[in-house]
């Protein structure tokens, strides 16, 4: 299968590197570029890509509300943010608004095509381990929460307290980094009914991916207690 790939980025140098990095690649074809966000819907729409590699600063619309208007769509390619920052507050936006992960600009050819790969597979970029420390990073040097994180952590708890309980367990698990055969064996369920539950937690929370599990699941405070416990 051909992988259709978009590419959103303000620098036209950055665009032409990757249109020759991915463009060798037999299976990824380049079906167009786009030098600001603005430009998105068109194009998506016009080209049809099943995945968009997403700039963060752009001049006019930057790549985290395109990035969030384009998934708000029925049927919205995937999104992968292009940054130059490991940990970056505004990467986590872009997780939250439903990007499949992130790569660096300055990522190895073959480990962006790589990426890219994984994507339209359905597997997101950046694992949920690695999403809890990105969050960490982000987070770190702030000894409470403040107002706005105790009101994050709340409206996300109501939103999990909607899982069933075996649900709640599978959310949990895959915030802690666990594959699905590493969450069969931990919780004793075959691997079909371990999708089954992600399946129906991803279409309960209204989530697209594994990423955002991590992410409300860290945010509701439930690794943090997992930590204590160890």
């Amino acid at each position: 299968m051909t992988i259709r790939m978009l590419i959103i980025d303000d620098d036209p140098l950055v665009r032409a590197g990757l249109t020759f990095m991915l463009g060798g690649a037999e299976d990824l074809e380049i079906v167009g570029e786009g030098a600001d966000g603005r430009e998105v819907p068109e194009l998506v729409d016009r080209l049809a890509p099943d995945v968009v590699l997403m700039d963060i600063r752009m001049p006019h619309v930057d790549g985290l509300t395109a990035t969030e208007r384009l998934r708000a769509l029925p049927g919205a390619p995937e999104v992968v943010v292009l940054t130059t920052f490991h940990a970056d507050e505004q990467v986590l936006r872009a997780l939250r608004a439903g990007a499949a992960g992130f790569v660096l600009k300055d990522t190895p050819p073959a480990e962006i095509v790589a990426a890219v790969r994984r994507v339209a597979a359905g597997d997101p970029v950046l694992s949920p381990a690695v999403t809890r420390q990105l969050m960490t990073h982000v987070a770190g040097g702030q000894d409470r929460p403040d107002r706005r994180e105790e009101s994050r952590r709340a409206a996300v708890t109501a939103r999990l307290a909607e899982l069933a309980v075996r649900e709640r367990e599978v959310a949990v698990a895959v915030g802690k980094g666990r594959s699905n055969a590493e969450i069969a064996a931990e919780l004793y369920m075959s691997v079909p009914t371990v999708k089954t539950h992600v399946s129906r937690v991803l279409a309960k929370l209204g989530l697209n991916n594994r990423v955002q599990i991590a992410l409300l699941v860290h945010d509701a405070g439930l690794l943090d207690e997992l930590d204590g416990e160890k």
